[in-house]
């Protein structure tokens, strides 16, 4: 990992151990170390790799390094996110609003796994992306018709759990429908999660996962987001004609699945970085959710009150949190939701001294930014200030990119091939002595 940014003018060894910690939860979450243990051993039959999310590139290669049978295949990845690769094709797609190429890949990912007997295996690899990455619209839905209600629900602040319900109830693939077109040969699910609280059935919309969801939820959601759908949408989603395969189908039968890397164990790895370094360490959840402004607020008076008072935790410390925010669009301007927490808490925080942040996502992407996230120190505020910049009107036109980029403070890696939602860290020096009560 590389970051941009000029660290004069703030203290860097604070910046350092910031950067140091994001680092230990990518490496915690790099499915080329993690994966090979997980794998399942060869069928009788013929091995058939299928794959989406960001992750799935380096979830393949670390199949193709450690399998000992013959393996054909084919993935979804983000354009950009592919590796060397001998034996698995991979289909470049697009992200966060699927197009014509992630139809594309869902037709070919279908192919993969048709006629296909009980001999055989499916070696499906799954993580965070992959819902837009492989598209493949319901008979009789168009994918402008998929497009708008995506981009509808990601910018009126819909959650990942939310979307990935309407998602499974729109679609030919997603929800199990792909293990249904195995059947009947058994699947075996490796996932890595970007979901708060790791529910596999919603990891990518679950494609080879039967569904606990309804029709009746994914109609209540468009609803609630005052998403206008067509007639013919409507009536399918009430008469449940588009439902998907349920818990306890037939097509399931024989699979398995294991979640091989989640939130938790980023947390976990960058907790042990920090103690190693020395300091005391407090995760405080790895399934935070909300708006990103609201997150920021919390995480600042948490800071606020440890850096003052010593309360809950004793500084200095550092602590942690992931999950993943929401950010309902107002603006026209270029972020995502970790560039506007670390905006967001940077103004909350109003240059509190001896607090430094860092906001990132582990995809190494953050909304309409080229970056992965941010980091703040003290002076951020200051310093956008003296270059002319209004530190909240670029929070009110969710710009917080531009804000970041224009100071030097974004954090750039590139496609780090995993996707564990977001990580924060804060660290806090020593408190003040407490007045007198």
């Amino acid at each position: 990992m590389h970051t941009t940014g000029d660290e004069r003018t703030a203290p860097e060894a604070a910046i350092t151990l910031l950067r140091d910690l994001y680092s230990a939860a990518l490496a915690a979450a790099d499915p080329r170390r993690i994966l090979p243990p997980h794998l399942p051993p060869p069928p009788k039959g013929r091995t058939v790799v299928v794959g989406v999310g960001k992750a799935a590139a380096a979830m393949a290669k670390a199949t193709e390094t450690h399998w000992s049978g013959p393996l054909t295949g084919v993935i979804a990845v983000p354009h950009g996110a592919t590796l060397p690769l001998s034996r698995i094709e991979q289909i470049e797609t697009s992200h966060p609003i699927p197009d014509a190429r992630s139809v594309e890949a869902g037709r070919r990912l279908i192919a993969a796994v048709s006629n296909l007997g009980p001999a055989d295996l499916v070696l499906s690899l799954i993580s965070g992306g992959g819902s837009a990455l492989c598209a493949l619209p319901a008979d009789g839905l168009t994918l402008k018709e998929k497009q708008t209600i995506t981009r509808a629900l990601l910018t009126r602040g819909a959650t990942i759990r939310e979307i990935n319900t309407v998602r499974k109830h729109l679609s030919a693939i997603k929800g199990g429908r792909l293990a249904a077109h195995a059947h009947p040969a058994p699947v075996v699910s490796l996932l890595i999660s970007d979901i708060p609280g790791d529910d596999p059935t919603l990891i990518a919309s679950a494609p080879t996962l039967p569904d606990p969801t309804t029709c009746a939820d994914a109609l209540r959601l468009l609803d609630h987001y005052r998403i206008r759908i067509s007639r013919m949408i409507r009536a399918r989603l009430s008469d449940g004609s588009l439902e998907s395969p349920k818990p306890g189908s037939p097509c399931f039968g024989g699979h398995s699945h294991r979640i091989v890397a989640c939130a938790q164990d980023g947390l976990e790895a960058a907790a042990k970085l920090a103690r190693q370094r020395g300091l005391s360490v407090y995760i405080l959840s790895d399934a935070m959710q909300g708006e990103a402004r609201d997150l920021a607020l919390a995480h600042a008076a948490v800071a606020v009150q440890v850096k003052r008072r010593g309360q809950p935790f004793t500084a200095p410390c550092v602590i942690l949190s992931g999950g993943e925010a929401t950010v309902t669009l107002r603006g026209k301007g270029r972020g995502g939701r970790n560039t506007e927490f670390a905006l967001a808490l940077a103004l909350a925080l109003s240059g509190e001294t001896g607090i430094h942040a860092l906001s990132a996502g582990t995809d190494g992407l953050d909304g309409g930014g080229a970056a992965a996230g941010a980091w703040i120190t003290p002076d951020t505020l200051n310093r956008g200030r003296s270059l002319g910049l209004d530190p909240w009107t670029h929070l009110h036109q969710n710009d917080s990119f531009s804000f970041f980029d224009a100071i030097g403070d974004t954090v750039v890696t590139g496609p780090t091939y995993t996707n564990i939602n977001d990580v924060r860290a804060m660290l806090i020096g020593r408190p003040r002595r407490a007045c007198a009560s």
